[in-house]
């Protein structure tokens, strides 16, 4: 019998066909709590047929125990930033993943992050909690200009929702389609010097690579406008923390909206935590139940579907 690790939690966690699917395949189904560190995954590499992940550390060295009974991952996201895809191509591992699946949760959980951070909701809502009736004075995010990095999917759903609250676009991506500037309203910048220079609000929605690693740093920071506020639901580790926790303190910047940090989930002396103007959500800007179930059944009929011998959906690696 095929047997799959299974270590997503939102998967676990949320009900839905997802469940009835993956019974289905009569795999035998061993769950664990992830994200898992790559030292569990070396304790459970070498027992499975495949693993249905989240964003668990599947490294060389676990690929490497895992191979060579491994024979699919499939993730259930789109970031593989947490997967060696270099090594499972050498080991010959497939590596699956679900586009398109979530950029709607996440525009909408950005755009959440802004309206709380220029609106001060979260001090507003525990002061009321505490029966206290103190009004603090909010900005506007009509007429602002917000800066768009990363133009894919969820960067294009976000410049949707930013041209119905009357923000100017501006937006940064190595690819550029001719068309994509009429048809999502995005002023193209191809410096990003530049785009930060001209931005009041920053959302990012990049890839983390080598290159974008703490994209945003000491000397970016500074480029920013005083009073400007940064969006992250994309990936912690594209922010430098101690550059951050800097601005914020200076209050060079209004606030920090991120659904992402560069440890999951912090400890308690994480330098961002407790700063009043850094408001953090635990990574659940694809956490809905309606976003969840995509996700969910596309991973798993991922999975199916190439075990299988068919073509899965979507695959980040040629083997």
């Amino acid at each position: 019998m095929t047997r799959v690790l299974l270590t997503t939690t939102s998967f676990q966690d949320t009900p839905g066909g997802h469940h009835q699917l993956l019974a289905q395949s009569g795999f035998e189904i061993v769950k664990e709590r992830g994200p898992l560190t790559e030292a569990r995954m070396l304790e459970l590499a070498g027992g499975f047929d495949a693993f249905l992940c989240g964003d668990d550390a599947i490294t060389r060295a676990v690929i490497a125990k895992a191979a060579p009974r491994l024979k699919v991952i499939s993730k259930y996201g789109i970031g593989l930033d947490k997967i060696d895809v270099k090594a499972a191509t050498e080991f010959k591992v497939p590596v699956l993943f679900t586009p398109g699946v979530n950029h709607t949760t996440v525009a909408e959980h950005t755009f959440a992050l802004l309206l709380a951070a220029v609106r001060n909701l979260v001090p507003e809502v525990n002061y009321v909690a505490k029966g206290q009736w103190k009004r603090l004075i909010g900005h506007e995010i009509y007429g602002k200009t917000l800066a768009i990095v990363g133009m894919g999917r969820i960067g294009k759903e976000v410049a949707i929702r930013g041209r119905a609250f009357g923000l100017k676009l501006i937006g940064y991506d190595i690819y550029w389609p001719d068309t994509l500037s009429a048809e999502f309203g995005v002023q193209r910048y191809q410096d990003l010097d530049q785009l930060f220079r001209d931005a009041d609000y920053v959302s990012l929605h990049t890839n983390l690579t080598p290159e974008t690693r703490h994209l945003i740093n000491a000397r970016t920071l500074k480029l920013l406008r005083k009073g400007s506020v940064i969006l992250n639901c994309a990936r912690g580790e594209l922010v430098d923390t101690a550059a951050m926790v800097e601005a914020l303190k200076t209050n060079h910047l209004l606030a920090y909206g991120t659904d992402v940090l560069d440890e999951e989930p912090p400890p308690p002396n994480h330098p961002l935590l407790g700063l009043p103007n850094a408001i953090i959500t635990p990574h659940i800007g694809s956490r809905t139940y309606e976003s969840v179930v995509r996700q969910a059944t596309c991973a798993v009929e991922n999975l199916t579907l190439y075990l299988a011998g068919q073509k899965p959906h979507a695959q980040a690696n040629l083997n």
